[in-house]
């Protein structure tokens, strides 16, 4: 048996063991991880190949799933047309590129539903952007962006700026960020350039106090704590005390002592308040494509309710003249515009400001509709919403 032969026969093992899960289970990576693991005698390149392969077959799942079991040469050669040529991937493409490639509509790889939360990525550039793989982009941290780019050229890494946010890098291929010298010491951030442009929309001003009410991780937090600078505070709030601390440990590492996480928000009124909402994720499916097959409507709706409570719940710390940011990482109308048609009927005492930089992107009831194909980004949504 050949070595792409045998590769194919670990995929498909791979695979029979995913398939049960992979229309249900939003944590599929940390599955596939897992069962990339238990085989001890995989390689780095070996885990590169089988997590290729997978990816691609949930990008592409309904020209490939049906064809699993009863044709697995078809399939194999489906996959090896649609996968990246990697190093990692180079000979089952060799082995299994055959004929011609694929062909159809690519809105059959998207959910059918979907069309009518949100039309545009299913036609034209928005729908071949979300079947070409998302960069890396990283936010610098520091003005010296050679210090920074020289040591990538070093690794032989391939990279280009934005050409409209400075801070902004994009990488492309496999890179390692974490073993490099300009990540230990704080002056990169991995950050989406669409997630840049939610803050980047409506900066905040030097010297303000605001609060990232549904903090995580924290990549928007350290991004408003350089815009507000040492004059400035940003308070981070969120229900997972892990996250909270794998923010601390970044704002540590940028330097960033402006950065306070809270156990509850202060009583007192903020200049600015970001509730960047737990979402359905939509807008990060080029680059979590097992979300395609794992979300509903009816989890969109549920996601849209608990949307407008925090809302509501997080207006409240926002002083009379702040400012309300809210953002989600969606492209369903249903968890943005709608979300914020209805908290404004409800709170007539807020209302919408456009945005101050719009970046040629659309909007859709007054919010700001980052789709990835205009700049190669994940898809977001960001509102700005006055107190009056």
């Amino acid at each position: 048996m050949s070595v792409a032969a045998n590769q194919l026969r670990t995929f498909l093992r791979i695979a029979a063991e995913l398939r049960p899960h992979w229309r249900r289970d939003p944590a599929l990576p940390v599955r596939l991880k897992a069962i990339l693991a238990a085989h001890q005698e995989f390689g780095s390149r070996d885990r590169r190949l089988y997590r290729e392969l997978t990816f691609t077959a949930l990008r592409y799942l309904p020209w490939i799933e049906p064809r699993l079991e009863t044709d697995s040469a078809e399939a194999a050669r489906r996959l090896a047309w649609l996968c990246a040529d990697l190093p990692a991937t180079r000979l089952f493409r060799t082995e299994f590129a055959t004929g011609e490639p694929p062909g159809g509509d690519l809105a059959e790889c998207l959910p059918g539903w979907f069309r009518e939360h949100c039309p545009e990525i299913f036609s034209g550039e928005e729908l071949a952007a979300q079947f070409r793989r998302a960069p890396l982009w990283l936010r610098l941290q520091t003005t010296d962006a050679g210090r920074v780019t020289a040591e990538w050229e070093k690794h032989g890494w391939a990279w280009r700026p934005s050409l409209f946010l400075p801070p902004a890098f994009a990488l492309a291929g496999e890179v390692d960020i974490p073993r490099t010298r300009a990540w230990e010491t704080g002056l990169v951030e991995v950050q989406d350039l669409g997630s840049q442009l939610v803050l980047e929309s409506g900066p905040a001003a030097a010297g303000e106090r605001w609060l990232d009410a549904c903090a995580g991780a924290g990549g928007k937090t350290l991004q408003l704590a350089r815009m507000v600078g040492p004059a400035g505070r940003v308070d981070a709030y969120d229900i997972r005390p892990a996250a909270l601390a794998e923010l601390r440990t970044r704002s540590a590492r940028a330097r960033l002592p402006n950065v306070r996480t809270v156990e509850k928000p202060d009583a007192s009124s903020y200049d600015g308040v970001l509730v960047d909402a737990p979402c359905s994720g939509s807008g990060t499916w080029r680059r979590a494509p097992h979300l395609k097959w794992t979300i509903t409507p009816g989890q969109i709706e549920e996601a849209a309710v608990r949307q407008r409570e925090l809302l509501a719940r997080f207006a409240a710390h926002v002083r009379p003249g702040g400012r309300l940011v809210y953002a989600t990482c969606s492209l369903s109308r249903a968890e943005n515009g709608a979300v914020v048609a209805a908290f404004v009927e409800e709170h007539p005492h807020f209302q919408v400001e456009p945005a101050p930089r719009d970046f040629g992107y659309a909007t859709d009831g007054g919010g700001l509709v980052i789709r990835p194909a205009l700049h190669d980004t994940d898809g977001f949504f960001v509102t700005h919403l006055r107190r009056r």
